[in-house]
């Protein structure tokens, strides 16, 4: 056999070699379906859809399952959800924090930083006295003896009724009125319309802090936790995912949002009426290079350079 030959055949057997490679899986098949737990909140809706459609175009097939808090925990124990993006702490800690204790979830990392989850009222309110958690009862009539929350089980609930069984605050004889976000929200702007008082569980992210003028109330530390239920969000996945799914995992490892990046996909869902779906791919589009950092490092599921199949996949140039 001449050189020639012999170089030819190994060139061949490198280039084959490398071809073969490439086309191993980041992941294996198993890892296609990633099934995300949602509690119904719009902006762990925008968080999970943004996740949602970067990996649709790395070649995931993303399964959103929508439940109560507990629930979703209960999914991820059982095995069967894989990821959460939605870990509000310290608030969710009486719920989370026992599955993470026995290694049934895990946490992958902090994904937003300088959130708040705290009671809130309408601005008006608080311009005639209601600053605080000590004066809410000081005016139970104009509220109607209620605290509005949003879906049983939430955990903002629970500790809204943990005060109301210890009396805390004076709160004992009040009423906690469950619902969705979307109906606690429509109480709340209905009430506005006529200046109605009205106490209710506030957060941000969320668009409700534009189309309100709302203050949210001091002293309920001990409760919502301090810098008026200052939290921060974590990604959690069931118990050896990241393991199983490394491909997956390494994105999530990179998967962080911004208050206004939320703010902007969940303006869109609630004041554009768009589909989450479709307000997370409008984001991507206008904010391309967040899809940087989300994929370093990150192959498709077939193994191929991440970034440009996702921007092909979405219409990015």
């Amino acid at each position: 056999m001449t050189k020639k030959a012999m170089r030819t055949i190994l060139a061949t057997g490198a280039m084959l070699l490398a071809s073969g490679t490439a086309a191993l899986a980041a992941d294996p098949a198993s890892c296609k379906a990633v099934r995300f737990g949602d509690v119904g909140w719009t902006d762990i809706a925008a968080t999970t859809a943004l996740a949602s459609k970067t990996l649709e175009g790395l070649g995931y097939q993303p399964v959103t399952n929508i439940s109560s808090v507990p629930v979703v925990y209960l999914g991820m124990k059982t095995k069967s959800l894989d990821v959460f993006l939605g870990n509000w702490m310290p608030t969710m800690e009486s719920i989370s924090q026992p599955m993470v204790d026995e290694g049934a979830v895990e946490v992958v990392r902090a994904n937003l930083e300088g959130a708040k989850y705290t009671l809130a009222v309408p601005s008006y309110a608080a311009a005639e006295g209601l600053k605080s958690f000590a004066d809410i009862d000081k005016f139970k009539d104009k509220l109607d003896g209620k605290i509005l929350g949003i879906e049983a089980g939430n955990d903002g609930n629970l500790v809204i009724d943990k005060m109301i069984k210890a009396d805390a605050f004076g709160l004992g004889d009040f009423k906690l009125v469950e619902s969705s976000e979307a109906g606690m929200l429509s109480e709340v702007r209905r009430a506005t319309r006529s200046k109605k008082w009205v106490v209710f569980l506030g957060w941000e992210p969320h668009p409700m802090n534009k189309n309100f003028e709302l203050t949210y109330l001091t002293g309920g530390d001990e409760y919502f936790g301090p810098n008026l239920g200052g939290a921060t969000i974590y990604t959690n996945v069931r118990k050896g995912y990241m393991t199983e799914c490394p491909n997956v995992g390494k994105f999530l490892q990179n998967l962080s949002f911004t208050l206004a990046m939320e703010n902007a996909v969940m303006d869109d869902i609630l004041n554009n009426n768009k589909q989450a779906d479709a307000a997370a791919v409008a984001y991507l589009k206008q904010n391309p290079q967040v899809l940087e950092a989300w994929l370093a490092g990150v192959t498709t599921l077939d193994g191929k350079e991440g970034l440009p199949a996702v921007k092909a996949k979405l219409g990015i140039k």
